[in-house]
């Protein structure tokens, strides 16, 4: 994608790069319909969009899919731009193409969100935005469920449920030499796999045991009971249950 030269029929090594002097004279042609002035504008921002697809390169969607999608988004802000507020239209223009593409990957994510789900995060987003501009800060779960009058755990629950998908291919340092990924950096204490081959070699020396020291030891080992308690279940004393114990673990030792 990073290196693609043509996208959707468009070569983006011509593309051309208006100035603020430009974009005013055009906004002033667009609002008295001049749809020659729209088409102008919109191609000479096409490179914004392409700028902003850079950032969702290592998502193995297409480029092509995405590029239409981020003019959606440019068109949107092009639709509701209202330039007496004094703001840059590349300012107001990218969180509008990025939210487009990250609402079209939501949508079409392989993991599925229920449309219930999905619609409460849609107005989640849209109270903690309101918030962030009234308040001056981001606001909380709790202050974002108070304002939707629903639990804070379902605003939650409902964010979580749309947050994009994080590879373990992707990588999170480099220092020019070699990459450290996601996967580099999550470790599992419980399943490593001397832990898998320990717990094999106990199962396969166990079955060399008779029925009653596998009992009395899964009881013992894997249950967590007393020898006097071992005892009590299986009828015999607490003194037969340590020496059968013993010669069942000495027996396995061969094995292990």
């Amino acid at each position: 994608m990073i290196n693609k030269v043509e996208i959707c029929g468009v070569n983006t090594s011509r593309l051309p790069v208006l100035t603020e002097a430009e974009k005013q004279e055009l906004f002033q042609r667009i609002r008295q319909g001049d749809m020659e002035a729209r088409q102008e504008f919109i191609y000479g921002n096409l490179r914004l969009v392409l700028s902003i697809l850079q950032r969702f390169h290592n998502r193995g969607e297409s480029a092509d899919d995405l590029f239409q999608i981020g003019c959606i988004g440019l068109i949107k802000a092009l639709d509701n731009f209202d330039p007496s507020h004094e703001v840059k239209f590349s300012t107001y223009a990218v969180p509008m193409i990025i939210g487009e593409i990250r609402r079209y990957l939501r949508d079409n994510n392989a993991i599925r969100v229920s449309r219930s789900i999905r619609d409460m995060a849609y107005k989640a987003l849209a109270v903690k935005e309101k918030l962030t501009a009234r308040e001056g800060r981001e606001p909380t779960v709790e202050e974002i469920a108070k304002e939707l009058s629903v639990p804070k755990e379902e605003v939650s629950l409902a964010l979580d449920a749309i947050l994009d998908p994080v590879s373990l291919q992707e990588p999170v340092y480099h220092d020019g030499a070699d990459a450290v990924f996601v996967m580099d950096q999550v470790k599992d204490e419980k399943n490593k796999d001397e832990n898998w081959l320990e717990k094999i070699s106990l199962m396969e020396a166990m079955k060399r045991l008779g029925d009653r020291e596998q009992h009395i030891l899964k009881l013992r080992f894997f249950e967590g009971k007393t020898q006097m308690e071992v005892a009590g279940e299986i009828g015999i004393s607490q003194a037969q249950v340590s020496r059968l114990e013993k010669n069942a673990l000495k027996h396995m030792k061969k094995y292990l």
